[in-house]
This record gives structure tokens, sequence and C-alpha cells, in this order.
């Protein structure tokens, strides 16, 4: 049952399943980004201020292993329009709207809290 609590050491265990997709700290961001629509790469690393061309990759290849992201090449009669854009998966629509969502609305209310916190 998901209502409880996972025995220590199981390596199945729901919650660690869940918080390794945002283990990885662009992760979520790059998901984040994603949510408005297919995005280019060159669109991903002007929107998401601080990533690195290589970070992005990396992590482009992760979400996609994970099955949350899609790629894409496109083919249209317009040069612009061609070219390779990044989407969310279902299942990376249904993590991004629903407990990453969630997560952000939560950092926002105790933002004042969180940021008392000593950095690791």
């Amino acid at each position: 049952m998901i209502d409880e609590p996972c025995p220590t050491f199981v390596s199945d265990c729901h919650v660690r399943a869940a918080a390794e997709l945002i283990s990885h700290v662009w992760d979520p961001v790059v998901l984040s980004a994603l949510r408005r629509g297919p995005t280019r790469r060159s669109e991903l690393l002007a929107r998401i201020g601080g990533i690195s061309d290589k970070v992005l990759t990396q992590a482009l290849r992760r979400l996609q292993a994970r099955g949350l992201v899609t790629k894409a090449s496109g083919a249209g009669p317009q040069p612009a329009q061609g070219g390779v854009t990044y989407r969310l998966s279902a299942l990376g629509e249904s993590f991004a709207d629903g407990p990453l969502r969630q997560l952000a609305h939560w950092a926002a209310d105790n933002q004042a809290e969180l940021a008392g916190l000593p950095a690791t």
C-alpha cells in the first residue's frame, strides 16, 4: 500500500523512486520549463537562467531515459520549423503538473523558513 511507510533499505520504495526524479538540481527546472509546450534546445537555454549547454544536454538525456521527456525532429516547410524539439511525455506531464507543481507551491509558501536553512 502506498500510504504505508517503506521499510528501511528497500530499493523499490515509492518515495525513493519519486525523489530520484528530482535528485539532479536541473531536472525539475527543465521539466517546469517544458510545461509551456514543445521547445527547442536554444529556447530552453534562454528560458532557464544559469544552466550551461552541457548540463542541459545531460538533464534532457536523463529525463528522456526516464520517459519524462520526448525528442522529436521537425521537418516543416519553413527552415525555422525544422529542427529538434523537446516536450513532456504523458508521464512527464503528470509529474510536472502534479507532484512537481505541488512541491513548487509548498516551497513558495515556505520560502522564508527555507531561506533560513544552512547550505549543504
